[in-house]
Parts: structure tokens; sequence; C-alpha cells
């Protein structure tokens, strides 16, 4: 164990934050903290790192181990370059090949004894120098700048040039080098693209010690979480596995204590009636039996309310007419900026219903294209065809739409006159906005406030064509899953940008992947667009080895290890895919024992029967699934 936490306690002011917070972090464990935007999780991460006092409770560090910590927000101005910055982690490598250099010049110069001593010393610095990957730190500092996304050319850039958020990448950088034993990571992708975060997954995942983080990114959670702390009302839950297992325990949790509410509040009823109805007959053995039920009742440990799933935001997108079948039709559509290429002739079309997710680096020109599309900027050339009866609803990462000087019930009554008091009161209601917060003025609301204003006149706009701009950043994992419902069951037609992989993968029909000045387009979700890049890559690079004539000995190796790393990486991807089957089925026989040994079920023998017919068919499934796990796993190891 190198991290326990003993019943944490912390609040300000009125408001209990944390109580009776417990946990432990295992070496080399990947923990993940989660939990609405409020509840606690950066505090517990300051209190994990020293910079906030706990009320009470304790966190212990084990002896010896040292600790990093990633706030949201880094502040620090220096004068270094950002290679320099993190440069500056290696400086005791640096100084030691500086005592190496000098060594050698040293031994250059004497004889004897003095040589003797001196090479002694020099062996002494060069095993030190080779034991703390000396001959290496200079790659590997490259290696994390390019892996966070900064190229050769921004290596010499000041740090006081930088903006926030590569500010706070440099610091990210700086933290991987100094490879404390844990990691305390608070929202380490906000200010990463997508190759950025891949890059982030695999180095967490191999990484020699142990992480914590904070996220609201669901895909990242489920690659390198082996465990979730949840944060619900003060309170915390330890549950095994990646997001995805979080997700299914914690519903079938839900039911199971919303069953169990339902039971005694309808047992309770049943009690008060009867008590109720043996007071009536007014006789003296009645009444006696009334008050024996009583003492009963009032011994029963009642149990609270539960949190119903997902009731504290209201989203439901409707538009208020069909569009026609082509919604837009884009023809060379062509930007630059001070004389740099963003994209060059751009081909691409949307039918009704689609949902089409934008996808690419930080600086290909995504958002470009969405303010073009919004007439908000001009392209350099190229056309766009807007359908027959299309009505666009545009959702603006940076809510330019938005007033700053207005209050909430301005935004709403200005926008939409015709909506009375009451109907504007119960939309910011819907949105979390409730009594006087809705005469709180836009520019005194944080990001994630902003969003759900904009997301609010985004559903009041009764659009049939959506156009939306990172519209899950500075959301909670709630409010996102709300956001994914509301559009899975939008039957207008919807274009977006985002860089969350699981709202990609839950809601988009077809992927364009902007990379070098050109569209690419994928059919299907973000897995899909996943394995087709793999196979794409691997084809390219098989048929990069095919020449006319006769091929050497040495091209066909490779060629064959190429191919053989293609099949390995299938066989990888499909012993994945069997082993989440697996996975999900047994944690849907779980969530069953737990129905059926409900007592509403108990007796129940119609639906004990579909229970465990349901059960019976997933046993079967899984003896298959077993099957084809064993005979994968062996050509795996082949």
């Amino acid at each position: 164990m190198i991290l326990s936490c003993q019943n944490i306690k912390k609040q300000f002011g009125e408001t209990l934050i944390l109580d009776c917070c417990s946990f432990h972090i295992e070496e080399y464990e990947k923990a993940a903290v989660v939990g609405i935007n409020g509840a606690g999780k950066t505090t517990l991460l300051r209190i994990l790192a020293g910079e906030l006092e706990a009320d009470s409770g304790a966190a212990v560090l084990s002896r010896g181990k040292t600790l990093g910590y990633l706030p949201q927000l880094v502040v620090f101005d220096s004068e270094h370059t950002i290679y320099e910055e993190l440069l500056s982690v290696r400086q005791n490598l640096i100084l030691l090949e500086e005592q190496m250099r000098q060594a050698e010049q040293d031994m250059k110069q004497v004889s004897g004894e003095k040589l003797d001593l001196l090479m002694e010393v020099y062996a002494s610095l060069t095993h030190q120098f080779e034991m703390e990957n000396g001959y290496a730190y200079k790659s590997e500092l490259t290696g994390v700048l390019k892996g966070l996304g900064f190229e050769e050319e921004d290596f010499s850039r000041k740090i006081t040039t930088l903006s926030g958020g590569q500010k706070t990448r440099v610091a990210l950088g700086k933290l991987l080098l100094l490879k404390p034993d844990l990691i305390l990571l608070d929202e380490p992708t906000n200010h990463l693209d997508m190759a950025s975060i891949a890059w982030l997954e695999t180095y967490l995942m191999n990484y020699k010690g142990a992480v914590l983080v904070v996220s609201h990114d669901r895909y990242f959670l489920d690659r390198i979480a082996t465990k979730i702390i949840e944060i619900d009302q003060t309170e915390t839950t330890v549950f095994s596995g990646n997001y995805t297992s979080y997700a299914a325990k914690k519903e079938a949790l839900r039911i199971s204590k919303w069953n169990a509410y339902q039971n005694q509040q309808r047992e309770i009823k049943h009690q008060e009636e009867v008590i109720e109805k043996l007071r009536s007959f007014n006789r003296e053995k009645s009444i006696r039996r009334a008050e024996s039920r009583e003492k009963m009742l009032r011994k029963i440990d009642v149990i609270e309310k539960p949190t119903q799933a997902r009731t504290d935001m209201k989203m439901r997108l409707l538009p208020r007419i069909l569009s026609g079948n082509d919604v837009m039709t884009v023809n060379s559509l062509t930007k630059s900026f001070d004389g740099l290429s963003l994209f060059e002739n751009l081909d691409f079309e949307l039918k009704r219903g689609e949902h089409v997710a934008l996808i690419g680096s930080n600086g290909t020109g995504k958002t470009t294209i969405l303010k073009i599309i919004n007439h908000l900027i001009p392209a350099d050339r190229g056309q766009i065809r807007i359908g027959a009866n299309v009505q666009i609803g545009y959702y603006d990462q940076e809510h330019h739409v938005l007033h700053p000087e207005k209050t909430l019930f301005e935004e709403i009554s200005d926008a939409y006159p015709t909506l009375t008091n009451t109907e504007i009161r119960n939309t910011l209601a819907a949105f979390l906005f409730t009594g006087e917060e809705v005469f709180k003025r836009v520019k005194e609301l944080s990001g994630g406030e902003r969003g759900r204003v904009s997301l609010a006149r985004l559903m009041l706009s009764e659009a049939n064509f959506l156009i939306l701009d990172e519209p899950t950043n500075h959301l909670d994992i709630m409010s996102k899953e709300i956001l994914e419902d509301a559009l899975n069951h939008y039957e207008g037609t919807v274009l977006y940008v985002s860089h969350d992989r699981y709202f990609i993968n839950r809601t988009a029909h077809r992927i364009l992947e902007l990379s070098a000045h050109a569209l690419t387009v994928y059919l299907g979700n973000y897995d899909y667009y996943l394995e087709k890049k793999e196979e794409t890559q691997a084809s390219c690079s098989d048929s990069g080895l095919s020449r006319s004539g006769t091929e050497t000995e040495a091209k066909l190796d490779w060629k064959n290890q190429r191919q053989q790393q293609a099949r390995k990486r299938k066989l990888e991807n499909d012993l994945k895919k069997t082993e989440q089957a697996i996975e999900a089925l047994e944690q849907r026989n779980e969530a069953l024992d737990m129905l059926m040994a409900l007592p509403e079920n108990c007796s129940n023998v119609p639906r004990l029967t579909e229970l465990s017919s349901e059960k019976e068919d997933n046993l079967q499934k899984l003896e298959t699934l077993y099957l084809q796990w064993e005979t994968l796993s062996e050509e795996a190891g082949d």
C-alpha cells in the first residue's frame, strides 16, 4: 500500500464536502475519482497533496515514497524555454554529466595512484549515470514533449508566451519526468488533443508507479483505471474495474436500493393502513394490536430515499419541422490564415438524421469549418449549400452567442420572447438554475454553467440541424450522459466537433477526420474508426513492401513480420472484445442474482421465471465465450 486515507472530513462554512472518506491506493495501481461537479474531487486531491488541511481524518503516504500533483489550473512564470523548463527536472543528471566530463579531462593530466583514484570516481559516476538512465534522458524529454503535442519548433518558446493550457501541458511533462511513486492528476486531458490523450494513456498504463486521477473523460478512465473511487453526497464508495464496469455495478446497486426502498415504503404504508383500520374498530383488543404494530413500526430502520439516476438535468431536443433529405453539401472548401493553409478543397455532405463527428488534432481547422458554416468567418474558396427547410442550432464552445451583461432570465426571454415567465423559469430549472440564480449575469458564470445555459438555448431552438463545438467541455459525467441520450433520441441532423471519445462512441454514425489539409470518412463510431485506422496502417505498410520483380529475402522477412504483427494485433483486439463480453455477461448475471433475491421477485413466479431464463441464456453464451477466449488466448500466445 502506498497511500491510506482514513475518515477524511472537510467542510467549507456550513457546507459538508467530504465525510468519512476512506480508501487506499496500492503500489503501481491506477485509480480514478469520479463524481458530479462540486462533489469534492478536487478538494480531495488538494488534501492528499498537502495543499489543503482536512478537518479530521488522515491521508498517509508510505515512508520513503514520493508524490507529485498536477492541479487543473497551473500558474507559474519562468524565463526558461519549454525545453529548458523540462530540462531543469534533470539537473542531477546534468551535474553528473559535467562531473564525468571533468573527470575525463583530469585523467588526461595525472598518472599512478591519482589516475587509479580518478578512474574509480569516474566508474562510480558513470555507473550512477547509467542507473538513472542518463544516456537516454534527452530523448526521453523530447518524447514527452512531442507526446504532449509540442512540435520541435515549440521547444524554444518562452514559458511567459504560453497560454494557460500550454503551461499545464509543460507542468504535466515535468511531473512525468520527475517519476514520483504516486502521481495525482486533476483533469489532465483538458488541454490535450486526441493524439496526446492516447499517448498519455499508454504512458500511464506503463508507468512504474501509482496514479490517482480525476477526470470526466470516460474513454480515458476505461483505458487506465483499475479502481473507481466515487464521491456521492459527501461519501466515498470504491468499485473495482474501469469506468464501464463501475457504471454497470452502480446501476445494479441503484436498482437494488430503489427496490428495497419501495418495498419498505409499501410495507410501512400497509402497516399504517392496518393500524388505522384496527383503531377504527374502536375495541380494546383491536387498539392494543394497533399499538403493538405502531411499536414495531417505530423500530424499523427506515431506508433513506435513494437518488434517482440522472434526475438533476432534463433535456429533450425536438425539431419543429422536418428538413429535406439533403441537409448540407460542401464543395471545395478552402481556408488559410496568415499564409498558413488549414485545409484545401474539402468535399462532404450531410443527409437528414445523420450524426457526424468532425475530429482531428488541435489547429487543423475543425472549429473554423463550423464557424464558416455559421457565417461567422468567410471561406477563402468553396461553396456551402444548405438544404430545404433546414433550421440550424449552433452551440459555440466559447459561448459567443451569450451576452456577458445579460442575466440568465434575460438570455432566454430575449431569445424566445413568446415564453412566459413560468416557462423560462422551468427551462432554467431543468438545467439546474433555480431561485435567485436566474438573475445572475452571464459574465459571473463558470465555464460549466455557461455550457448549461447554451444547452438550454439550444433545446428551445427546435432546430433540425444542430452544429455543436465541443459540447461536453466543462460538463460532468452525468450531464454528458444526459446530452448523449438527448442526441441519440434526436431525429434531426447533427454535426459536431469533440475530443470526447466516449461521447463520439455513443452518438456518432459517421466520422470525418481532418488531417493533412484533407478529410477522411469513416462510417461508424470511434471504436470503428480506430479499428479501420489500424487496418489501413497495416495495409499501407504491407503494400509499401510490394515491388515489381523479385523481392529480396530481407524484404520478404520484414513483410512476414509486419503480417504477423497485424495478425497479433487482430488477435489481441478479438481477445479484448471477448473479455469485455464475458465481463458484461458476468456482471449482468450478478445483477440478476440480486434481482432474484429481492422479496417481491421471490414470490412472483412469472418474474422469477423470466429472470432465471435470462440467466440461463447468459450462462450458455458464457460457455461459448469461454471456449472462444481459450482458443484466442492459445493463438495469441503462440
